[in-house]
């Protein structure tokens, strides 16, 4: 029987058609059987306030207990001002906070990003990265995923539309279930 691996999905676009979105369900149809993605409903979280821990809302307790009964997170997002989107930012800091702890420490993680701009959400991937060391979250260090959103992408049916993309983007995922399936 063949290993197959839970992982989180934290995609850091709430937009209404999210190319990262789009770009996620591509992944996951990529990945088969291997892999179970678990799309969190980061969207529904409230702008961190400290002055809300006191009633931590109901929808971060289901978030960090599907992030702690993960294998794996997998971190989709845009780049919004050559950082990590607010949405994620609000994310990262919620699932680090109070009441259970952070739930990020010692995850194993993978992050990438599409989008429009030449150089596929780069920088956000940077910053994300510098976030991450402080939050315990363990980071595949490569292959680095930056994917330049032009017309003809994906397909109707939301797959990758050239063999080469797909070839890359499979390789991603394999190298990222060997890492988390070694921790």
């Amino acid at each position: 029987m063949a290993l197959r691996l839970k992982i989180a999905v934290v995609v850091g676009s709430a937009r209404k058609g999210s190319i990262n979105q789009t770009y996620a369900e591509a992944l996951e149809k990529l990945a088969g059987e291997g892999m179970v993605f678990d799309y969190l409903p980061v969207g529904e979280l409230p702008l961190y306030n400290m002055d809300l821990e006191a009633d931590m809302p109901t929808v971060l307790g289901d978030i960090k207990a599907r992030i702690q009964a993960a294998d794996g997170v997998l971190f989709v997002s845009p780049e919004h001002n050559r950082s990590v989107t607010a949405l994620m930012k609000n994310t990262l800091d919620w699932c680090s906070r109070a009441s259970g702890g952070n739930a990020w420490a010692g995850k194993r993680a993978a992050v990438c990003g599409a989008s429009p701009g030449a150089r596929g959400a780069d920088l956000s991937q940077m910053h994300f990265r510098q976030i991450a060391v402080v939050l315990n979250l363990e980071i595949l260090p490569q292959p680095e995923v930056y994917v330049h959103v032009k017309d003809g992408l994906f397909t109707e049916a939301g797959d990758f539309a050239s063999e080469r993309d797909a070839s890359f983007q499979k390789r991603f995922l394999d190298r990222f279930a060997d890492w988390v399936a070694t921790a």
